[in-house]
């Protein structure tokens, strides 16, 4: 085990100087400890190593980011060429257009692109452009789902399932938020056909957007069914209100982007995370029609600008990042994730444990649960649940396994079956070991 108290000094003695300079000692939510994080300093392929020395393989990729894994020589060297030629200017440089080109081939659903800096102001944008556009300002979005820190968009965000009422309640999720902003969200129940359907049914002509996360990370990894996009696209289409595929997490589901891969019919699409290379990015694309509200030259219905949006360094490393994110790459984190998929419920069999998995292609997420679950209110975890989770991304962490605290792993293409095998044996070592399933 790497990470016991005693051979964790320097991460220890980080974190006590961050105590007195941040609140909680992190500058994220996300960063999930027992008496102190884990400090890391450096990454190389799929390893990453800490403060001690310690080396683990990265089944985190900073939640789904790095798709190349870590030190990626084409994103490294086009990041040090820019930082040769200048961080950041005031003006727009070439590399934008580079980026937005390469997007624009690839995504049927986006004529435009605007960049912004994160998969929160992507999200914050699109939903204003379709206010913008359709005069409207009520949303619907799916219970339990994360599409950033923008208020309408975080509604119901860790909400708990309510199978017996029929709409699910819009709550707010922290103290403080305006009672006007929960009125403005309708929420719906995720792969529920009958209860959407019926919900819809009392929203015609009032939405000025769905925002939709084909495979959302919060609720499970659980795809949706496609009988359900089609109930969304049916919708959106009879009532002329847009649909949000917020892919900024699920890009990296096919080459042509999530909403392709679903058959959903998008109108606005936020992206992030894998297109930035690992730097800091965002984008909103859509239809002309549509993301012409973000054109200074006709008024600025929806003025959008920001001090490093489109950032060269961003723009260069994202270049290099899906250049090499090809049909090949696609093809091969596919086959991967189904092995890992599989050989986490060959070993549940084997065990004759209580765990399951979900996901598609490169995502895959662990369940406390004896079949993968299909909607929300199957996903939900009981507090015993939530523990094991916490303690088996612990145990994960102490035998070199990096993983997030909600069980979600994201492969990158340096990784291959040795890396998905060396995975299942340390899964099978913690549970066993551990107990953490008596």
């Amino acid at each position: 085990m790497v990470v016991a108290t005693e051979v964790s000094r320097s991460s220890r003695k980080l974190f006590e100087r961050a105590k007195r300079v941040f609140p909680g000692g992190t500058t994220r939510t996300t960063i999930m400890f027992r008496d102190h994080p884990i400090y890391l300093n450096r990454g190389d392929g799929a390893r990453v190593f800490d403060e001690d020395g310690h080396s683990y393989i990265d089944f985190a990729n900073n939640f789904t980011t790095l798709i190349h894994g870590h030190c990626f020589g084409p994103v490294t060297e086009a990041a040090i060429a820019q930082l040769n030629l200048g961080s950041c200017f005031a003006n727009p440089t070439s590399s934008e257009i580079d980026l937005a080109e390469l997007i624009v081939s690839r995504v049927p659903s986006i004529d435009q692109i605007r960049f912004v800096n994160t998969g929160t102001e992507a999200v914050m944008f699109a939903i204003k452009a379709a206010r913008a556009f359709t005069g409207r300002h009520k949303i619907a979005k799916f219970e339990g789902a994360y599409h950033g820190a923008y208020d309408w968009a975080e509604v119901s965000e860790t909400t708990t399932p309510d199978g017996n009422n029929l709409n699910p309640p819009a709550r707010a999720n922290y103290i403080g938020m305006p009672p006007s902003v929960t009125s403005e969200v309708v929420v719906l129940p995720f792969n529920d056909l009958e209860r959407t359907r019926s919900i819809l049914s009392e929203q015609e002509c009032s939405l000025a957007a769905i925002v939709v996360d084909t495979m959302p990370s919060r609720p499970g990894l659980i795809p949706l069914k496609s009988e359900y996009v089609e109930l969304l696209n049916e919708y959106a289409q009879k009532n002329d209100t847009l649909i949000i595929s917020d892919e900024v997490l699920n890009f990296r589901l096919g080459y042509h982007g999530a909403a392709q891969r679903f058959g959903l019919r998008a109108d606005l699409t936020t992206l992030g995370k894998v297109i930035g290379g690992g730097m800091p990015i965002g984008a909103i694309g859509g239809r002309e029609e549509i993301v012409w509200v973000f054109d200074s030259s006709r008024g600025s219905v929806v003025p959008q600008g920001g001090t490093f949006a489109a950032n060269p360094v961003s723009m260069v490393a994202g270049h290099a990042s899906l250049i090499a994110l090809d049909r090949p790459a696609f093809e091969r984190l596919e086959v991967l994730g189904d092995y890992a998929r599989r050989s986490v419920e060959r070993l549940s069999r084997d065990l004759g444990c209580t765990l399951s998995a979900t996901g598609l292609g490169s995502l895959i997420r662990l369940h406390p649960k004896a079949r993968p679950p299909s909607t929300y209110a199957q996903y939900f975890q009981s507090p015993a649940e939530k523990q094991f989770m916490q303690d088996l991304h612990f145990a994960l962490l102490e035998r070199g396994i990096l993983i997030s605290n909600t069980g979600l792993i994201a492969l990158s293409t340096p990784m291959n079956e040795s890396h998905i095998d060396a995975l299942t044996a340390k899964l099978e070592d913690a549970i066993v070991s551990e107990g953490l399933f008596r």
